[in-house]
């Protein structure tokens, strides 16, 4: 048995412990028997009487907290109330699969459970209050970066299990056995509290809810007896290791590079002493140190660094739409305003019953009124439209319409994942063209790019006209634009077609006053071997984030465009 499979059954005792203490745990790690087999053992932990409940995906909110039961309502003609998911797992633990996929209503939902230690539903006519003191197995099942289970909810659960990198082969053997705890003193309660807090601020860990939970660890791990140092050892390694944000400096590092500090004032013997971290929590420090995992720390590197692509889905505006989309809940409404919700509304009609029916014995109709009608909220998101502007002008024309075109195949390259479409306006000579209609065909965008031509005078303000309508019309048709500028900022070309810079500059700036008046997001990219400050001023004016990218290449090109939207 390897040790990350001893501390993931650890973990899973601990858990079953003390559910609603610890909180419940973090899990990394997809399908497969590694994760099922280690659930068996958090059930098998658990025991007879404390239940282990499945949450299903997009579970509703009265099955989660409870309310109406409506078939017994309506077979007794009073209110009768059922219990939720939450309820029924009271004592035990509750497992959210796809947990990086939660809704924040949903998230906020099970952070107030972990908090009160019961739920209070207010549906349907009945104020509900139940006991749940639950612990939640968060399962998270995404891959890379794109997705993360929200942070509000993973800070109220103890432990962070990752188990991706275990294989099959090392959960079999036998358990090792503790190693034996020698005689050492008794650590002080309030001690241990300053030493593990001291410990969370040199892992950079700036949530107050870690030590605490640790602090609660190291007394199950205690067993009810006195707290001992290497109860709060295994607990700093099993709690605040993986949350680690930052490596602290070894003693040797610390020793070589000391920090400079000022001279410090008279020694006053009544005030408390600065002069670094106790023994204990030095010790804290080290055994925590020594089991943050190797690549924790380079995965929040790269996390904090390189910017997450988009997911399916995941694009766009949020848009409310009448009959179509994906359900997001029920509203008062007529039924002529939107798709009528049959079981809500009659959970809303079935308590007042007895009031509209009148007499006792006989056979009972429902009686709908106006007010009991339900209808479905849709929300849909749009799909984007990026549009490049690309100055075709001048001697570097060529390079810049073979950037262009690049770029332009690598985001057409991600349209079905992403929904994207793009679309292309030219500028050249005296005014612009459309290139290329908003799409996603990749073998259209090839053949319309190839005889693109390049050369002439600078018509800055006919490109960004253009650029403007194509976007508004994109607006009109339900979808999000993006208008990415590709120019040095050199203007020579009015919109009449007459040459003179002053002129084709005023009236290049008129026309990003009027993109950045239509409220639609920009991005300008300065193309010239150097930052030109007649782009940045275009940018200013069009209220777009200004990328200068001399000798860049279509793979930069594209990253730049992707963060900044």
């Amino acid at each position: 048995m390897s040790p990350a499979w001893a501390d993931a059954l650890r973990v899973a005792r601990l858990a079953a412990a003390d559910p609603h203490g610890c909180g419940g745990v973090l899990v990394r790690a997809g399908a497969g028997p590694v994760r099922d087999l280690w659930l068996d053992h958090l059930a098998g932990e658990l025991g007879p009487g404390r239940p282990l409940r499945r949450m299903p995906a997009g579970i509703a909110d009265d099955r989660l907290l409870g309310g109406l039961d409506l078939t017994a309502t309506l077979a007794a003609g009073r209110p009768i109330a059922q219990s939720g998911l939450l309820a029924e797992a009271d004592g035990g633990c509750v497992v959210v699969p796809m947990a990086e996929r939660l809704s924040p209503g949903t998230a906020a939902r099970l952070a107030a459970a972990l908090d009160a230690g019961e739920i209070r539903a207010e549906r349907d006519g009945l104020a509900a209050r139940a006991p749940a003191r639950i612990g939640l197995i968060l399962l998270d099942e995404g891959e890379g970066d794109d997705a993360r289970v929200p942070e509000a909810l993973a800070d109220r659960l103890a432990f962070r299990l990752d188990l991706t990198g275990i294989a099959w082969g090392d959960t079999r053997g036998d358990r090792p056995e503790p190693a034996p705890d020698p005689a050492a003193p008794d650590v002080d309660p309030d001690g241990a509290v300053a030493d593990l807090c001291a410990v969370a601020a040199e892992l950079g860990i700036l949530s107050l809810r870690a030590p605490l939970l640790a602090l609660r660890v190291a007394r199950l791990l205690a067993g009810g007896r006195t707290l001992r140092p290497k109860n709060l050892r295994e607990a700093a390694c099993l709690v605040l290791a993986p949350r680690a944000m930052r490596l602290p400096p070894s003693p040797e590092e610390a020793q070589a590079a000391p920090p400079e500090r000022p001279e410090p004032p008279a020694p006053d013997e009544s005030a408390p002493s600065d002069a670094g971290l106790e023994p204990g929590a030095e010790s804290l420090v080290e055994a925590a140190r020594a089991a943050i995992p190797p690549d924790l720390l380079a995965r929040l590197a790269q996390a904090g660094s390189a910017p997450s692509s988009p997911k399916a889905g995941r694009v766009g505006a949020v848009m409310q739409a009448p009959r179509s989309g994906r359900p997001a809940g029920t509203r008062p409404g007529s039924p002529r305003a939107g798709r009528l919700a049959l079981l809500p509304t009659l959970r809303a009609a079935a308590p007042w019953q007895r009031l509209r029916t009148g007499a006792q014995g006989a056979p009972r109709l429902i009686e709908v009124r106006s007010a009991d009608f339900r209808i479905t909220r849709f929300r849909q998101r749009s799909e984007t439209t990026t549009i490049f502007a690309v100055d075709a002008s001048g001697s570097a024309a060529l390079e810049r319409l073979a950037e262009a075109k690049g770029a332009v195949e690598l985001l057409l390259a991600e349209a079905y994942v992403r929904r994207d479409r793009v679309a292309l306006v030219a500028f050249r000579g005296s005014g612009a063209e459309v290139v290329l209609a908003p799409t996603r065909a990749l073998a259209r965008a090839r053949r319309g790019l190839s005889a693109l031509p390049g050369g002439g005078g600078t018509p800055l303000a006919a490109g960004l006209d253009a650029a403007v309508d194509l976007a508004r019309a994109v607006r009109r048709g339900g979808g999000t634009p993006v208008v990415v500028v590709l120019t040095d900022g050199r203007a020579n070309i009015a919109r009449s077609g007459a040459p003179g810079r002053a002129a084709a500059g005023a009236e290049a700036l008129n026309a990003a006053g009027l993109l950045r008046a239509a409220d639609i997001r920009s991005i300008l990219i300065d193309t010239a071997a150097r930052p030109q400050e007649a782009a940045r001023r275009l940018a200013e004016a069009m209220g777009a984030r200004y990328v200068p990218l001399p000798y860049a290449d279509a793979a930069a090109m594209s990253t730049a465009i992707r963060s900044a939207r």
